[in-house]
Formats: structure tokens, C-alpha cells, sequence
């Protein structure tokens, strides 16, 4: 006959928890293990996290140079391209029977 389960005590399934929360299970040389979960901000790599939301003033202070960088380049590729020189932008083109007034 089977051994009956026993219930965990609230101490021991918030230790239980904890440990999830911790720990991950991976298999390394076939074998299962458990791993300390890499760091994680609102569920995304820390680096991540500093990439997205830190101003221009820290990541200078702490020498991110090229994620300013970084965004200058995806911001001049969102804006529109310049017209040439010399050339005008056809709405300004004014019709010779529209009055000024």
C-alpha cells in the first residue's frame, strides 16, 4: 500500500515558494539541476531595463556612451527625409487665382 501524502506546514510551502522563485530547473549533462534565476527588473534583463528607461544624465554619469547613441541613430531614422535644396514641397505652390487674403 502506498504511503499517504503529507500537507506542508505554512512555513515549509513559503520556503517552497521562495525556492521557486530563486531557483529554475535546467538539465545540464543530461542530468537535472537547479540554477539561481538570472536578475530580472519588471520581468526583463536588467540591462534591458537601463537600455529602455534611464535619461540621458545617468547613463552619462555611468558611462553609457552608445545607448544615447543608439537612440539618436533610431530617431533620425523615424523622422521624414529632407527635401533636396532648392526644390520646394508642392503644397507650398501657390496658385496664381488664389488671393492672399
Amino acid at each position: 500500500m502506498a504511503k499517504p501524502k503529507k500537507k506542508l506546514t505554512a512555513a515549509q510551502r513559503a520556503a517552497k515558494k521562495q525556492r521557486k522563485k530563486d531557483f529554475m530547473t535546467v538539465f545540464m549533462y543530461g542530468k537535472q539541476v537547479r540554477v539561481r534565476r538570472p536578475p530580472a527588473i519588471e520581468g526583463m534583463d536588467p540591462d534591458e531595463f537601463v537600455r529602455q528607461n534611464a535619461d540621458p544624465i545617468w547613463l552619462h554619469q555611468h558611462g553609457e556612451y552608445e545607448i544615447p547613441r543608439e537612440r539618436e541613430m533610431k530617431h533620425r531614422e523615424n523622422l521624414p527625409n529632407p527635401p533636396a535644396p532648392g526644390t520646394r514641397n508642392p503644397s507650398h505652390i501657390e496658385d496664381s487665382n488664389d488671393l492672399p487674403f
